[in-house]
Parts: C-alpha cells; structure tokens; sequence
C-alpha cells in the first residue's frame, strides 16, 4: 500500500501521522519525506523536494508499502506535478489529510481536499481525513465544523468522526527518540528497573532522564497503541 500524507497547511501532524499511526501498521513501510524543512516533526531520512517527483514515482515502484510525508513548503509543487504526470494520482492507494481545529488550518485543509479532488481528479473514496489533537470531551462534529459543512456540501472526501487521533504527551516525549510508538510498546526492556540499576551505578543524570522518559513513553504506549490501531483500520479500509 502507498500512502500520501498532505495539507497545504504546517503543523497538523503530518510526520507524527506517517511515523506513528501508518507507517507501523504497513509491514516494512518506508517513510518518504517530501520537504525542504518539515515544520510538523524533525526530519527522519533524507528529505526528496517536490520538484524531484519524477524520482519519487521511480521510488514507489520498487516498494510494497511506503508512506509519503509531504511538507507544507513542497505541497503545492507536488500538487502541480502530479497534475503535469497525468494519473500519478494512481502510485497512491489512499490520500491521508490531517487537520486540527485552528481556523487557518481547516481552511488550508478545505483547499486541500478541493485541490486533490478538483485540480488532480483523486477519487473520493481515496481521500482520509484524520482529526489529530482532539480532546475526549471535544464534540468532533463541533471543533471541525468548516470541515463537516465543508464535506455536507462537497461529500468529495471520507468523513469519519472517529478518525480521530487525541492529544497525548507521547507525541512530544517521542521526538527525542527514533523510534515508533509500537517499537517502544513492544520492547520487553523493564525500564524502571534499568532506571534502578543506572541510579545505582552513578550513571550521569542526563542518561537517567532519558530512562525515565522511556519510563513514561512505555506507559502512554499501551493505550495510545489502541487507540492509533482504531484509527488506522478506519483510514486504510
């Protein structure tokens, strides 16, 4: 499966939703980032521009299953070059849009969704939205309510309400590390007593911080991982 992460506009959690929700869940997916600087994350791998897009479709052909993160500052290159590649929508099994409640970015999210079903022809069923940092208590429906009108009037996307990702301290606390949320769900390491042993030995604080942090990442893990595998069943499927 190929997937193509996009929004026109930064900090929507592009990166964390092809690091953490998708690229996991694909068996030996490879995260492409499209970007000169990418605002939502920091940078993992070797950054492609936009404008080497004709490499990017050789690339896609040679993988089973990759994730194409695409930065605000390439997406309207990328956009425009998929348009001179006529049906290189098609590399793509699925458009995954993420949005968050700020006004500027269900707008730029709105242009978005217009410019892959107008501009490129991307078929409806093929474009996800992804509602990231949404509180328990949030009334979806209400906090992304440009985004619903928008799609009552449109239906040019899928809308689910329950595609949604909660903000949670794991996304920021797993920044200093490269690793995936499951990766650190999985690890069978007993943190705290590692944490035991190091404070034990005299190991410098700097290593014990980044103990405990891995401490409290383990921890968030179980139940974000649920949550995340919910989502991903509704984006993919």
């Amino acid at each position: 499966m190929k997937i193509a992460v996009i929004n026109f506009s930064g900090n929507v959690g592009k990166s964390t939703v092809a690091h953490h929700l998708l690229a996991p869940r694909l068996e030996g997916a490879q995260v492409i980032p499209v970007e000169s600087i990418n605002s939502d994350d920091s940078e993992k791998g070797s950054a492609m521009r936009g404008k080497e897009f004709g490499e990017l479709q050789d690339k896609l052909m040679t993988l089973r299953h990759a994730v194409v993160d695409i930065g605000a500052s390439n997406v309207e290159d990328f956009v425009s070059l998929m348009r001179d590649y006529h049906g290189s929508h098609e590399d793509f099994d699925a458009f995954v849009v993420p949005t968050v409640p700020a006004l500027k970015q269900q707008v730029d999210t709105i242009s978005t969704l217009r410019a892959l079903t107008g501009e490129i022809g991307v078929p409806a069923n093929r474009i996800r939205v992804v509602f990231n940092t949404v509180t328990p208590k949030d009334d979806v429906s209400k906090i992304f309510s440009k985004i619903f009108d928008y799609y009552a009037e449109n239906r040019n996307f899928v809308l689910n309400r329950d595609a949604v990702m909660y903000e949670n301290p794991i996304y920021e606390k797993i920044k200093a590390f490269d690793r995936s949320i499951i990766d650190i769900r999985n690890d069978p390491t007993d943190y705290v007593a590692m944490n035991a042993e190091a404070m034990e030995s005299g190991e410098p604080e700097e290593h014990l911080a980044q103990i405990r942090q891995l401490v409290a990442i383990k921890r968030l893990a179980a139940r974000v991982t649920t949550e995340l595998d919910a989502v991903f069943e509704l984006v993919v499927h």
